[in-house]
C-alpha cells in the first residue's frame, strides 16, 4: 500500500517534492501558510515565490549550477521546466520573470489530482508515516521551536539581504551601456560606470549610511555567499570592485576605457520593465538606500519598486541530522528539504525538494530510499549536507569542489570541468536505470501552462 505523504512548505522545495511525488503516482497533502499568514519579504500567495533575484545563476554545463539543473531537467523537474520557458535575457545564467514564474509553478501544482493544497500554516511537524518540512528559512515561530526540540540542539542560523528593484522608466540609459556579465552571454546586462571619483563618494556614503536595527536577533551572521552590499564595503576600499562592482571584461563606449568600477542592472521580469541591483543585498534603512544608490550613475531618478531588506534564514545543523537522502536519522519517513535542510541558493533548494520528493516516494511504498551517485551534482548535494563536519558546518552552494575528483589528473579548468560534468550525466543516467526498477510507473501529469 502506498501511504499519503504530507508536505509542509509551498517554497521551491516543497512544489518541487509535490511534483516529484505525483509523477511517481504518489498522493500529497501540501500544506502552505501564505496568503493567510505572509512573512516579511515575501509579496503574494504563490508557490515558489522568488525573493531575492530572479536569477537561477550558471546554465552551462562547466558551470556547477548549470550541471545541477542538467541534472534536474533530466529527473524532470518542474521547477527547471517552468524556468526554461520564462526565462529573461541574463547572458549564460537563468534568470526568470519572477512573478510568472511563481504563477506558472502555482498552476501546475494546483492541476495535480493528487496533490491537495491547504492554505493553513502547519504549527508542528505533522503526524505520519511520510512527512517532508519544506518551510524554508522564514519557518514561523512555533514550527521553528518545535524542529528544534526535534534535533535536539538551537538552530543555527544567518542574514540575509534581498537587493533593491527600480523602475526601468527611471532610469537615465543615456549614462549606462549595455554588455555581458563578466563577458559571458549577450549584452543582456545595463553597466552603469563609476570613474574613481564617483566610487569614492559612492564608497564614503555606504559606509556611512544608516543600517536598519536587527530587532530580535541575537547578533549578526551573515552567509558569505549572501552578504550584503554594505557589509563588503565595510571589508576595505577595494573590495567593491573586485566583488559585485568590478569592472572586468567591460568597456564603455563612451569613453573606450574600462570604468574604475560598475555597477549592473539585470532584468527582472519578461516585460523589461524592472531591474536589479546585482549583488546589491542590503540591510541600509530604505531612506538611507534611495539617497546612496541614487548617486549611481543612470539612477538619481529612480524610483525603487521594491527596497532591498534583511531577513533571518533558519537552517537545521544537516550532517547531524539529516541522511543524503534528506531523511532524519531519529524519524525514519520524516525528510527536510529547501534552505530549512541546509542547502544555500534557489536551485539547490529546489533539488533538495527533488532528493528528498524521491526518497519519500520510495519510503511511501516501504522502500528503502536509496542515494545519488555521490559523482554527480545532486548525490554530491546530498553527501555534503549529511557527511560535513557538523561542528563547523555552513550551508554552501554547489560547486565541483563538493564532487569527488577524477581518476586522471586534466590541467585545465575548463576541461576538467566538463569532464566531471559528462562523467556525472553519465552515472545520473545509470542511477536513473536503477531508480526505475524500484518505482512504479509515472503517473501521467498535466502541462505546464505556457499561457
Amino acid at each position: 500500500m502506498t501511504e499519503r505523504v504530507t508536505i509542509v512548505g509551498g517554497g521551491l522545495a516543497g512544489s518541487e517534492a509535490a511534483w516529484q511525488l505525483a509523477r511517481r503516482g504518489v498522493s500529497v497533502d501540501l500544506f502552505e501558510m501564505r496568503p493567510v499568514r505572509q512573512t516579511p519579504v515575501h509579496q503574494t500567495g504563490d508557490l515558489a515565490e522568488l525573493v531575492c533575484s530572479n536569477s537561477l545563476r550558471g546554465n552551462a554545463l562547466d558551470q556547477a549550477a548549470g550541471l545541477l539543473k542538467e541534472e534536474m531537467r533530466r529527473m524532470g523537474s518542474l521547477i527547471i521546466r517552468v524556468a526554461d520557458e520564462v526565462r529573461v535575457p541574463a547572458g549564460s545564467a537563468l534568470a526568470v520573470d519572477r512573478e510568472l514564474f511563481a504563477r506558472r509553478v502555482t498552476e501546475a501544482v494546483a492541476a495535480l489530482p493528487d496533490v491537495r493544497l491547504h492554505r493553513e500554516e502547519s504549527p508542528r511537524i505533522p503526524e505520519g508515516p511520510v512527512v517532508i518540512v519544506a518551510t524554508g528559512p522564514l519557518t514561523s515561530d512555533a514550527l521553528a521551536a518545535e524542529i528544534a526540540a526535534f534535533v535536539g540542539q538551537t538552530h543555527l542560523y544567518f542574514y540575509d539581504a534581498v537587493s533593491p528593484v527600480v523602475d526601468a522608466e527611471t532610469i537615465e540609459f543615456a549614462r549606462t551601456f549595455r554588455a555581458s556579465r563578466y563577458g559571458k552571454g549577450g549584452d543582456d546586462y545595463v553597466n552603469c560606470p563609476l570613474d574613481e571619483e564617483e566610487y569614492e563618494a559612492f564608497y564614503r556614503a555606504l559606509t556611512t549610511a544608516e543600517c536598519a536595527e536587527l530587532h530580535a536577533f541575537d547578533h549578526e551572521f551573515f552567509f558569505e555567499g549572501c552578504l550584503p552590499v554594505e557589509v563588503i564595503a565595510s571589508r576595505g576600499r577595494d573590495t567593491l570592485r573586485f566583488g559585485p562592482m568590478k569592472p572586468v571584461g567591460l568597456v564603455d563606449p563612451r569613453t573606450g576605457r574600462r570604468p574604475f568600477a560598475v555597477v549592473q542592472l539585470r532584468q527582472d521580469n519578461l516585460a523589461a520593465s524592472h531591474f536589479s541591483l546585482v549583488g546589491f543585498r542590503t540591510q541600509l534603512k530604505w531612506g538611507e538606500q534611495r539617497r546612496v544608490f541614487q548617486m549611481i550613475p543612470g539612477l538619481a531618478q529612480a524610483e525603487f519598486i521594491r527596497m532591498g531588506m534583511i531577513h533571518r534564514n533558519t537552517y537545521v545543523n544537516a550532517p547531524s541530522t539529516l541522511e543524503p537522502t534528506f531523511e532524519t536519522r531519529q524519524r525514519l519517513g520524516l525528510f527536510f528539504a529547501g534552505q530549512m535542510s541546509g542547502v544555500e541558493g534557489y536551485v539547490e533548494s529546489a533539488a533538495s525538494g527533488l532528493l528528498a520528493g524521491v526518497g519519500a516516494a520510495l519510503r511511501s511504498r516501504g522502500e528503502e530510499p536509496v542515494a545519488f551517485p555521490e559523482d554527480t551534482a545532486l548525490g554530491a548535494l546530498g553527501h555534503y549536507i549529511a557527511r560535513s563536519d557538523p561542528k563547523h558546518y555552513q550551508p554552501t552552494n554547489i560547486a565541483f569542489g563538493l564532487l569527488p575528483e577524477l581518476p586522471q589528473r586534466v590541467r585545465d579548468k575548463g576541461r576538467k570541468r566538463m569532464a566531471m560534468a559528462e562523467r556525472a550525466l553519465g552515472s545520473l543516467d545509470r542511477f536513473q536505470s536503477r531508480l526505475g526498477r524500484l518505482e512504479s510507473s509515472p503517473a501521467p501529469l498535466p502541462a505546464v501552462s505556457r499561457g
